[in-house]
């Protein structure tokens, strides 16, 4: 695939450079043309820019006795035999044509435009201009010409005004053009074609390349090698291209270990759920098949006693069911926070007074030490009351008898943080880094907590889409302290 990819992307390149070349050699034949055709109109100019100037010498001359008009225009007609590609004209001091060897029936113009016949005869001998003159045969064209002013006599203020390029010379100069353009434009087109064709070939070696690598890399992603990336040294040119390539084959692996993550969570889930709720359905099973046989000799006392405990596991499985949805919607970010201006310091003492009688039945003191007038933050009310509760449940549950815990919500430059700590047996240094993953509890003392071990990892997942984070201190025998802040 990567060798027809870059076969297609040299072909392409091959016919875009050949395009290109072809209409850059166009462009060169049709500024050749009019650059030769200028400088040898140039070229004229100068070679005859004394001819006018010799004609009007020689008309002074005649007209030493005065103007003889046929004299002058025999003399035109000299001029014009001995320079048959030029064209005579004889004007008078407004630039009306008086007399010329031309054929007067093919002129058109009466009068020529003296503007820049002036600018070249003020022009210096040495230095002068190339000017273009009206073409007296035909009002749109223009010609270069030579010019000269007759200063004595009774012609004087007369011009003479000679143009370089008869009609002969430019049906001549046509035809060798035509005949020129071809063979300039076939060596044009036979070096566009070269052209091209070489830096193709040059562009498919260089460009292709790189390309080449980066292409193989991504054929080794697309058929499962998730860790591949394009090296710097195959980037060559196409680094932007890389560095894409990377990030979006980084973001790729990252979504396929996250879907990989959930599945497995969907079968530790199924696997733990059907454990969870395994043993209150089958507590409950039991005690009613009893109350089924022994209906008639069970004790009054008795009988009630065998109710409570199916109670109990119906709370006990309605509670484990409801952790566990909560769990997967926090795991799957189906809950979104419904953020709001909150006041910790208040939410706590609440917190702290529904734990009151709880912790006075097991003779546990609770103390709060909440700063006054806190600042409010922005958070979901219901689910930071949550996390706090599933602190003061854990605290609870493994605080002694006699024991003490803590509630504090104080100031910390710009956050507002919340820590709950106990005095009880602690957490050892293997068991603590694994506190937060779900079912944890469940398996380290399930028959000490009557929980299914979600209180924690849901606490933890909460904190994770406010964007803060849940930490814990422990030490085996001197308690446990769980932490948490939100920003002001």
């Amino acid at each position: 695939m990567s060798k027809n990819t870059s076969n297609k992307f040299f072909r392409k390149i091959s016919i875009i450079l050949m395009s290109v070349l072809i209409v850059l050699g166009v462009a060169y034949v049709a500024i050749t043309v009019y650059i030769s055709k200028a400088f040898y109109q140039e070229t004229n100019q100068q070679l005859y820019s004394g001819l006018a100037s010799y004609a009007s010498m020689a008309v002074e001359d005649m007209t030493q006795n005065g103007a003889d008009t046929t004299e002058i225009f025999k003399f035109l007609r000299i001029i014009n035999e001995a320079n048959p590609h030029v064209e005579v004209y004889f004007l008078n001091e407004t630039g009306e044509i008086l007399l010329t060897d031309t054929n007067k029936e093919v002129v058109a113009r009466e009068r020529v435009d003296l503007s820049p016949v002036h600018a070249f005869i003020d022009a210096e001998k040495s230095d002068k201009p190339y000017l273009l003159g009206n073409d007296p045969k035909d009002y749109k064209c223009e010609l270069p010409f030579t010019a000269s002013k007759i200063k004595k006599n009774a012609l004087a203020g007369s011009y003479i005004y000679i143009l370089m390029s008869s009609q002969q010379q430019s049906s001549v100069s046509s035809n060798a053009l035509l005949a020129l353009v071809p063979r300039i434009g076939g060596i044009a087109f036979a070096f566009a074609l070269l052209g091209a064709l070489g830096v193709g070939l040059l562009a498919n070696w260089v460009v292709t390349r790189n390309l080449s690598n980066i292409i193989d890399t991504a054929e080794k992603f697309k058929k499962g090698d998730y860790s591949a990336r394009i090296k710097d040294e195959d980037k060559g040119d196409f680094v932007l291209l890389g560095d894409t390539f990377n990030e979006m084959a980084t973001q790729i692996e990252g979504n396929i270990k996250s879907i990989q993550s959930i599945e497995q969570l969907r079968r530790d889930l199924i696997a733990n759920v059907s454990h969870d709720l395994r043993t209150p359905l089958s507590i409950m099973q039991g005690y009613v098949e009893t109350l089924l046989m022994k209906n008639d000799t069970l004790a009054p006392e008795k009988r009630m006693h065998y109710l409570n405990i199916v109670l109990n596991s119906a709370k006990n499985l309605s509670n484990l069911v409801s952790q566990l949805f909560e769990y997967s919607k926090l795991e799957a970010r189906q809950i979104e926070p419904q953020k709001e201006p909150v006041c910790l310091a208040d939410l706590a003492q609440d917190v702290a007074a529904k734990y009151q009688i709880l912790a006075e039945d097991k003779e546990i003191s609770m103390f709060a030490n909440i700063d006054k007038d806190l600042p409010l933050v922005n958070a979901d009310i219901a689910l930071i009351e949550r996390v706090m509760q599933n602190l003061m449940d854990n605290a609870l549950k493994f605080t002694p008898e006699k024991g003490t815990i803590k509630i504090c919500v104080l100031q910390k430059q710009k956050t507002i943080e919340v820590s709950i700590s106990d005095n009880g047996n602690g957490i050892s240094e293997k068991e603590l880094p694994h506190i937060f993953e779900r079912y944890h509890q469940a398996k380290k003392s399930a028959e000490k907590s009557n929980g299914a071990g979600l209180g924690l990892a849901i606490a933890k997942k909460i904190m994770e889409i406010h964007d803060a984070d849940l930490t814990v201190k422990s030490e085996q025998g001197r308690g446990t302290e769980f932490r948490f802040s939100l920003p002001i």
